[in-house]
C-alpha cells in the first residue's frame, strides 16, 4: 500500500523512540555505562501506539475503498497480502531469538534463564499470541519485541470479517460503537485480562474510524491550518515532556488514541509540515525491519563491548556513543539487507493480490 504524505518518514521516526528506551535499558543491565536521562527515552510503548493508530488508518482505509470501488471486500486476498508482508520476518525473527536464547548463549557459556515450557510458549507465538507469551515468559526481548504485531494481526482477524458484511454507510457507526463498548470494557474490571496482555484494539479502530470520516467527508482537509499545528504542538510536547505523567491510565489512553488519530490525519491531508527526503522515506520504507532486528543487534553489539571493555579502558561517554551508534548502524544495515533480499521477493508476491 502506497502511504500518504508524511507517513514514511512518520514510521521511521517512530522506530527512534523505541529503540531509545531499549538501548539504555539493555546495556545498563549488563553492567555497561548508559543515558537515558530526558522525556523521549521512556516514549517506547507510546510510539508502538502510534504505530497501531497508523495501521489501522492504513488498513481500514483500503478496505472501504474496496468495498467503495468494488462493492465487496475481498478477505482471500487481505490475508494473503497481510501474510506476505507480515510472517516472513515475523517467523524469522521467532526461530533466529529461540535459537539465540536456547542454543547459542549456552554454546558460548552465557546462562539465561529461560524457565518455562517451550512448546506451550511457541504455540502461543505461533498462532499470534505473542503479548501473552511475553508477558507470562519473559522469554527474552529479541522475541519479545513481536508482542505488537501480534496485537496488530489480531485485529486483522477480527476487523475485515465484520466489516464484509456491513455496508459501506453503516462503516463510521459500525467503527464509532466498536470503539467505545470495546473501550469501555478495556477500561472496567470486567475482563482484567485484557489490559494484562495489551489488547489495546482500540488504537486500531479509532485510526479507521478517522481514515473513513475523511473518505467520507474530506475531513483532513477541512480542519484548518492553525489547528493543524496546533495538534502538531500537542503531539511534540506528548513525546517531549510530562504533559500527561501521572493522569488515570484509562484516560492516558482516550487522550492518546485521539492525539495520535488526528496527528496522522492532519500529516495525510493538505500538511502544515512536508517532508521530502528520499532517505527517511527509505528508512520508513525498511521500519518494520528496524523494529524487529534492534533488539538481536543489541545483544550482538552488547558481547562486542563486553569483550572490548574487558580489555580496553574507555570512558563513559565512549560506551555511550558506541552502544548507541552501532546499535542504530548495524540495525539500518541489517534491516537494508532484509528488505532487498529476504522481504521484497514476498512484496512482489503481495502486489499481485491489490
Amino acid at each position: 500500500m502506497k502511504l500518504l504524505p508524511n507517513l514514511n518518514p512518520l514510521r521511521f521516526l517512530l522506530t527512534i523512540p523505541v529503540m531509545l528506551v531499549h538501548i539504555p535499558e539493555f546495556f545498563r543491565n549488563r553492567g555497561l555505562a548508559a543515558y537515558n536521562d530526558g522525556v523521549i527515552f521512556h516514549k517506547g510503548r507510546e510510539a508502538v501506539y502510534v504505530f497501531f493508530v497508523l495501521s489501522g488508518y492504513l488498513i481500514i482505509r483500503l478496505l472501504y475503498r474496496e468495498v467503495v470501488q468494488k462493492g465487496k471486500i475481498d478477505l482471500k486476498s487481505f490475508y494473503i497480502r497481510r501474510i506476505l508482508r507480515i510472517y516472513p520476518l515475523y517467523f524469522l525473527i521467532l526461530f533466529v531469538g529461540f535459537l539465540y536464547y536456547k542454543v547459542i548463549l549456552s554454546y558460548m557459556g552465557i546462562h539465561y534463564e529461560a524457565d518455562y515450557d517451550l512448546t506451550n510458549a511457541l504455540l502461543l507465538y505461533v498462532f499470534f499470541l505473542p503479548n501473552v507469551a511475553s508477558t507470562l515468559y519473559q522469554p527474552g526481548g529479541a522475541i519479545e519485541i513481536l508482542w505488537s504485531i501480534g496485537i496488530e494481526e489480531q485485529f486483522y482477524l477480527l476487523i475485515p470479517p465484520m466489516l464484509a458484511f456491513i455496508k459501506k454507510k453503516f462503516f463510521i457507526i459500525f467503527i464509532l460503537v466498536l470503539t467505545l463498548v470495546y473501550f469501555a470494557i478495556f477500561a472496567s474490571d470486567l475482563f482484567p485480562f485484557l489490559r494484562k496482555f495489551d489488547f489495546l484494539y482500540f488504537y486500531f479502530s479509532t485510526g479507521g474510524l478517522v481514515t473513513i470520516l475523511h473518505e467520507r467527508y474530506d475531513l483532513g482537509n477541512k480542519i484548518h491550518k492553525y489547528l493543524k499545528v496546533v495538534i502538531l504542538v500537542l503531539f511534540i510536547l506528548y513525546f517531549f515532556t510530562d504533559l500527561i505523567k501521572g493522569i488515570d491510565p484509562n484516560l492516558y489512553h482516550f487522550i492518546s488514541m485521539i492525539l495520535f488519530s488526528f496527528v496522522i490525519l492532519t500529516l495525510s491531508y493538505s500538511p502544515v509540515i512536508i517532508i521530502r527526503n528520499k532517505q527517511l522515506n527509505y528508512l520508513g520504507k525498511i521500519s518494520y525491519g528496524i523494529y524487529m532486528f534492534h533488539p538481536l543487534v543489541m545483544q550482538l553489539v552488547g558481547l562486542v563491548l563486553l569483550k572490548l571493555v574487558a580489555k580496553v579502558e574507555m570512558s563513559d561517554i565512549t560506551i555511550i556513543l558506541l552502544s548507541y551508534g552501532l546499535v542504530f548502524g548495524i540495525t539500518f544495515i541489517v534491516s537494508h539487507l532484509s528488505y532487498q533480499y529476504f522481504e521484497k521477493p514476498f512484496l512482489k508476491l503481495k502486489n499481485k493480490f491489490r
